[in-house]
């Protein structure tokens, strides 16, 4: 099968930077020339710019064994340290490090002085625990302090965290705490979300007993409980410990040492298409090399002033480099929310923005799509003047979202960053520079200096401007994974085989490059349809469809058609400032045509669902493959991983 991807919808849009922005800007246009004239160069310049090192490296890339790579090998340094104590010794120690909000409306206000404390006990308490370098720990809490603190002192003393995210069942964290063999496992009682207790140490316990008849699990030996819900739990004397007796207890002394550059720092799993999760590893040096430049010069951090908020929850990637380690590399000062964008009220994300001043706000297109269905007379009803940049991040973002996301959220002014990377990668790849990049909106824009793209054929070969194909990194880059855990044959196959010829990686995304060169992200390769003969991509779709002025979101699928092959099926939310003037009566018909217009009659949905809500997991992904169910009236597959597991049941029921 072809790989070219059929590009149908146009969008000619340009937003400069405004000039008081690019004048204070971190990034310069030089940087790209830097990257340009010696790329290995430019990433050694910045891995000794922004990190310390207890032992100077001499060596940069190792690319003799591809596709393992080796970056900084010969240096040595410790994250934590470099997060943490280097502030403190600055003189910074005072500076607010963590902005916590509870959901609940609890705050806590935590010093680079007091965090660095903080850690050096947790990093005392897992030492006496006989915790040790490449060791690693399983993480299973909410959005506090003490979920920063631990990945933070895990990193200190050398071991690995692998944190799992706290909407995981017991049979995920199990997977997981089995894959990773780990000895401890840190959590808590339970976390507030949506005004209730979610309990976290149950699902902890179960984990750990008898599932499904794998027996008791063995390398688990102690699990550290923070108290934060209040809800009762069982408890195991001879295992369970409880943080609020161990950590303050602890002495507050600790000397951080260096460690080799790739020395593991954790172990993240994704779900696989298939099989078991895999779980992504990445070391030292690089990602904290990559985490730190990139937070620095996309989000365009000056350390002293902003206050930046990533609305990302730790266990997904974007919370460990741009929660955990990219701004606290760069001594930044941050928000830490527990709960979610609607509870106890739907203006609560804008709510703590003006609160804090928030000045950087990075979030996900779901949530802003979820924000234009509510309409924007909540976000404003509140001051968001300090916001002066806006992010984006996991999955392409449409035009007409994007612009709404400037203008309401934005008051028209602020530069928005489109970012495109994924956990393997460690870090953002392709982006704007917010003081430099003419903006288009729904454009990933140019891979960031020292980092190479390319979309391609299935040969491997450049498509040209103007073209969409399959999107691949060309060169290896600092931040990159350095495995599957345990399995890198899995590695290779997952990631290298199809164009090891060439020695690229390929991410698993199709994408276009516009008339300019630039990067238009067209959605997972495997949610391509192709319909009589023609490669359409759902994110032209649903972009077309959000375009629409009744629409704030929608899920474009392919389901089998004898005529066709594959037809293209719509599900869609309407905006509720729609609904209270229009009836939703003929909607369908009329998205239907609106679609044939905007794209081609090619492109026009053979059906068009009309739902109160779309699958999505907790970290605001919608889940296609259950939509395709529907589509294709097969039977529902798994839902475990959903935020809400009621809602496919509402939509079958919608369909029939």
């Amino acid at each position: 099968m072809s790989s070219q991807i059929d590009h149908l919808l146009s969008e000619n849009r340009r937003f400069a930077p405004p000039e008081g922005f690019a004048a204070e800007a971190v990034a310069t246009a030089e940087l790209y020339e830097r990257a340009a004239a010696d790329r290995e160069r430019f990433w050694a310049d910045q891995a000794r710019e922004l990190v310390h090192w207890h032992t100077p490296f001499t060596q940069g890339l190792d690319w003799s064994n591809p596709p393992f790579a080796t970056w900084f090998a010969d240096g040595q340094l410790n994250v934590a340290y470099n997060c943490l104590d280097r502030h403190v010794e600055a003189g910074n120690g005072d500076r607010l490090a963590l902005l916590w909000e509870g959901e609940p409306g609890d705050e806590r206000r935590v010093t680079y002085a007091e965090l660095t404390e903080e850690v050096k006990r947790v990093a005392n308490v897992l030492t006496e625990l006989g915790v040790g370098a490449g060791d690693r720990v399983a993480i299973y809490l909410p959005m506090i302090p003490e979920a920063v603190a631990s990945m933070l002192a895990v990193a200190r003393i050398g071991a690995v965290h692998s944190v799992v995210f706290g909407g995981f069942s017991a049979d995920s964290l199990r997977a997981r705490i089995d894959d990773a063999g780990a000895k401890v496992v840190i959590t808590a009682d339970g976390g507030y979300r949506k005004g209730k207790v979610s309990p976290l140490k149950p699902a902890v316990d179960m984990a750990l007993a008898d599932r499904n008849g794998s027996g008791v699990q063995e390398t688990v030996e102690h699990v550290i409980v923070v108290r934060r819900g209040g809800n009762d739990v069982d408890w195991n004397p001879d295992r369970d410990i409880w943080w609020h007796d161990a950590v303050p207890a602890a002495s507050a002394d600790h000397e951080a040492q260096p460690f080799p550059a790739e020395n593991p720092l954790f172990i993240l799993y994704t779900s696989g298409t298939t099989g078991k999760p895999k779980g992504i590893l990445h070391t030292s040096g690089g990602y904290l090399t990559q985490a730190a430049f990139t937070n620095q010069v996309v989000h365009d951090i000056h350390p002293e002033s902003d206050v930046y908020w990533c609305t990302a929850d730790v266990g997904w990637i974007t919370g460990h480099t741009y929660v955990t380690y990219g701004p606290l590399a760069n001594g930044a000062t941050q928000v830490l929310y527990e709960g979610t964008p609607d509870a106890p009220h739907p203006g609560r994300w804008w709510e703590i923005v003006e609160k804090y001043g928030v000045t950087v706000f990075y979030t996900a297109p779901t949530a802003i799509r979820s924000f234009m269905k509510i309409g924007r007379e909540v976000p404003q009803r509140f001051d968001l003047s300090s916001l002066r940049l806006l992010g984006s991040v996991g999955e392409p973002i449409n035009p007409e979202a994007w612009v709404w996301y400037r203008t309401v959220i934005g008051a028209e002014k602020t530069p928005i960053v489109d970012t495109w990377w994924q956990t393997e990668t460690g870090a953002i790849m392709i982006s704007a520079l917010p003081g430099i990049t003419e903006t288009k909106p729904g454009s990933a824009q140019v891979p960031l200096p020292g980092i190479s793209v390319a979309v391609v054929d299935d040969a491997g070969e450049p498509v040209g401007n103007g073209n969409g194909g399959l999107l691949v990194v060309t060169e290896p880059w600092p931040s990159m994974l350095r495995g599957i855990w345990g399995d890198p044959e899995r590695f290779v196959e997952t990631y290298w085989e199809k164009f090891a010829d060439k020695g690229y990686y390929f991410a698993g995304d199709g994408a276009r490059l516009d008339e300019d060169g630039d990067v238009w992200l067209l959605g997972r390769v495997d949610d391509v349809m192709n319909v009589s003969g023609h490669r359409l991509s759902t994110a032209e779709i649903e972009s077309a469809l959000v375009a629409n002025e009744a629409v704030a979101e929608a899920a474009v699928v392919g389901a089998s058609d004898e005529t066709t092959g594959q037809a293209v099926v719509a599900f869609v939310i309407i905006k509720q400032s729609f609904l209270k003037q229009h009836s939703p009566e003929g909607l369908a018909g009329t998205l239907r045509g609106w679609v044939g217009e905007q794209i081609g009659p090619i492109a026009r949905p053979r059906d068009v669902y009309i739902v109160g809500e779309l699958p999505k997991t907790r970290s605001g992904k919608i889940m296609r493959r259950l939509l395709r169910d529907v589509a294709e009236g097969r039977e529902v597959g798994d839902t475990t991983t959903l935020a809400d597991t009621a809602v496919m049941s509402v939509i079958s029921a919608q369909l029939k």
